[in-house]
This record gives structure tokens, sequence and C-alpha cells, in this order.
């Protein structure tokens, strides 16, 4: 009989265990807007991800306080677009939209300063758009085992507890008919 306690004892440590393990975890997305720096010079490209039909940023402060840039985005199918001088933090800025048809990828975003003709360099990744985004599983799955409590992990600890109680019960139950006590 004491083995019978032992073994509901550990099999309830194990649920009490398993529930908790089995609690969902959340956590934030990936923000998808951080500036991209080259190596080869300072381009800043915002966001880095984007959708096809979306519009982008490029910043660089390597043309001086009042130049200005040719950008060039073909790579990505998008074409020429100007940099012009900017107040904030003298950057030289110019915008460029991805065109509907652009291709999943990493694609180089160039801009030649018009004085100097220094060239700098950032990476755009074009990412499927929400209409084409491929729909992740969301929800539990049907396997016929527990589900009663359903996905929130308070009612899942509520019931991993009461679970717990109930072995403990079962436990005590059958400690006192081994000992000769009764029910």
């Amino acid at each position: 009989m004491r083995r019978t306690a032992r073994m509901l004892t550990g099999t309830a440590l194990a649920v009490v265990v398993a529930g908790l393990a089995a609690a969902p975890a959340y956590a934030a997305p990936a923000y998808a807007g951080a500036a991209v720096t080259s190596a080869a010079g300072s381009l800043e490209v915002y966001p880095s991800t984007a959708f096809p039909g979306g519009q982008v940023t490029v910043n660089t402060k390597v043309c001086g306080d009042r130049g200005s840039a040719s950008g060039d985005a073909s790579a990505v199918g998008a074409g020429p677009f100007t940099l012009a001088p900017s107040t904030h933090e003298g950057d030289a800025i110019g915008q460029f939209q991805v065109p509907s048809s652009a291709q999943p990828g990493t694609y180089e975003i160039v801009a030649k300063c018009a004085e100097g003709g220094r060239k700098v360099t950032g990476d755009l990744v074009v990412a499927l758009s929400a209409a084409h985004e491929q729909v992740q599983p969301r929800g539990s799955v049907k396997t016929g085992v527990g589900g009663a409590l359903g996905p929130d992990p308070v009612q899942t600890t509520a019931g991993v507890a009461a679970l717990a109680v109930a072995a403990a019960g079962g436990t005590w139950l059958l400690h006192r008919r081994a000992r000769g006590d009764g029910f």
C-alpha cells in the first residue's frame, strides 16, 4: 500500500509540473523598423523590412549638412530617387515606394552624394504583404486529451491545482486505509 501511495504522490507531482510547463508563454514580436547601417558607409533604410507597395525612407549623413544625393532602388524595381538636405541633424533624406510586383528577398539600396561622389549602401528586406502572408496556426490541437479548461493560463493553472488536490486527497485516503484506520 505504501508503494501505491508513493506512486500517487509522484503522479500528482508530475501533473503539477507538467501543468506549469504547459502554460503558454507570450513574447513581443520583433520590431522590423530598425535602421540598417552598411560597412561601406552609412545609409539608413526605414523600415528595414518593407512590404510590396510600402513606402521606404532612406537617409544619410555622409553627404554633409547641406548635401544632397541621388538614390538608386533599381535592385528592388523602384528606380532612381532623390535625397534632399533635411533640417534633421544634417541628413539627406529621400523616399521611394516598393513596387507591388517586388519579390521577397534582400535588396541593396545605393545613394551617391552630389558633391564628392561618395557612395553609400544599405539593405532593404522585402517580405510578403499581409494579404499574401502565410496563415500561422492558432488555437489548440484537438487530440482528445485535456483541453476541458481551454487555453487560458489562469484556468489551466486552476485545473492543475484541482488535480493536485485530488491526487493528494487520494494519497491520504490510501495511506489511512493501509494503516487500518478505515475511511
